[in-house]
């Protein structure tokens, strides 16, 4: 069946299926199982030509792991690749998506060429000797150094730090062909936009719908149906690199001015909670972020650990984020948990320093001094926190003049961000609202 698709075999009537698969040896069999080029689609395939990035922008559910974990064990395979590199956001995605996961490499591998794993070393190595090490695009520098002459990087729109990306390719340099695959849902990045105008680069784009007939139907009934002709719905599933919303308080070029790489020494940090109302599925997910403020009163966002958790799990999160960063107290929003906020985190230290914070007004008015400060280049996001970032730059008025995210879910990230940076850098004042710490000298210079 060599030259042959399966998406052909599919179309073939079941006895012709049948009457094929009989003539098949149990040898034969067994290699088709792990034919790449048999099972995969036109879009899965590397493309022709000479490339040195092969970029992959693709929906959820598309296969992008699958493609890329069968490119980095076909290049093994035919001796084109010794010393690879595996890259993804975190340690724990690169260990759980790309080595372990039900499309990574030790689930693709045929039994006479898995590689083996050892998870203390980060290392995969073939039976023919070649060897693949895995690495955090958190952690840079540990790409500053090691060579090699394939590269696998996943999920490159959510790499808090685009320098991993400079330090792979100064690796890159080993062998006559060395070659990267990139693997990702599109983010309107600085990064990704510069690799699609890159000359050495092609790119394959590529939809949900397009592995329809391999995901479950509940993915299909739940996510499709509820996100579908939404704009998160063009970026996750039909792999749309969006530009900025019009009316948004904050743009892509405004984030990326006030991106850094480090912070200064500090002289404030806190670290802010917007719980979540209820604890379901399908609830929202909680906001916490921290934030700090230097003694120039400029305000640095250091770290996004939101998600959707049980109560318990948030507060524990909470206060090990408050330890980790050495922070200064826990700001919370208690508008829906009232005094049970506060008893949560104090079950679980009932030391920690607690701020408690609640709304008053709505979600525009409050982030309007917060998006202020950012067009002032007074705040800088240490990194990149994609999904923060996606909320920010979704929160449009609506026409009550409350923000519109139903095309982005909960803006829990962003609350809790104008939570953290107004307790840093704005303060409220009797009978006027919120104001800039500099407008406030201001005004009793004036005085």
């Amino acid at each position: 069946m060599r030259g042959l698709r399966a998406g052909w075999l599919a179309s073939l009537p079941e006895p012709a299926r049948s009457e094929l698969a009989a003539a098949l040896s149990a040898a034969e069999a067994r290699a088709l199982l792990y034919d790449w080029p048999f099972w995969a689609r036109p879009a899965q395939l590397p493309p022709q030509g000479n490339w040195r990035v092969w970029l992959l922008l693709a929906g959820r559910g598309f296969g992008k792991t699958r493609t890329g974990a069968e490119l980095i064990r076909a290049r093994v395979a035919a001796w084109t690749a010794r010393r690879l590199a595996l890259v993804a956001p975190t340690a724990a995605d690169a260990r759980n998506v790309m080595v372990e996961g039900e499309s990574g490499i030790l689930a693709i591998s045929p039994p006479w060429d898995r590689p083996r794993y050892e998870p203390s070393k980060r290392r995969l190595t073939w039976p023919n000797g070649a060897i693949a090490t895995l690495y955090s695009a958190d952690e840079p520098e540990r790409l500053r150094g090691p060579q090699h002459d394939a590269t696998w990087c996943d999920e490159l729109g959510s790499w808090r730090y685009p320098e991993a990306w400079d330090m792979m390719m100064f690796g890159l340099r080993l062998g006559t062909d060395p070659r990267v695959v990139v693997t990702t849902t599109p983010r309107p990045t600085k990064l990704i936009r510069a690799l699609m105008a890159d000359p050495t680069a092609v790119v394959t784009r590529g939809s949900t719908y397009e592995n329809r007939a391999n995901l479950a139907p509940a993915f299909l009934d739940q996510i499709i149906r509820k996100y579908e002709g939404t704009r998160l719905g063009r970026q996750e599933l039909e792999a749309e690199l969006l530009d900025d919303v019009p009316g948004a308080l904050w743009t892509r070029g405004i984030i990326e001015a006030a991106r850094a790489q480090t912070a200064p020494s500090l002289i404030r940090v806190v670290v802010a909670i917007d719980p979540a109302a209820t604890s379901t599925v399908d609830a929202d997910e909680t906001g916490i972020i921290v934030t700090g403020k230097d003694g120039q009163g400029q305000g640095w966002v250091l770290a996004d650990v939101s998600g959707r958790y049980q109560p318990t799990e948030w507060a524990k999160t909470a206060i090990s984020t408050y330890r980790a960063h050495r922070a200064d107290r826990i700001v919370a929003e208690v508008n829906h948990g009232g005094e049970m906020v506060e008893a949560i985190l104090r079950a679980i230290d009932p030391n920690v320093p607690f701020a408690a914070v609640r709304a008053s007004r709505g979600k525009v008015t409050r982030a309007e001094p917060v998006a202020a400060l950012y067009e002032q280049g007074r705040i800088h996001h240490v990194g990149t926190f994609p999904q923060l970032e996606d909320q920010m730059c979704a929160f449009v008025r609506a026409g009550h003049g409350d923000v519109d995210l139903r095309s982005a879910g909960s803006p829990d990230r962003v609350d809790a961000l104008v939570w953290a940076l107004t307790n840093l850098l704005l303060e409220p004042m009797p009978n006027e609202g919120i104001f800039e710490y500099t407008r406030q000298l201001a005004e009793k210079a004036r005085s």
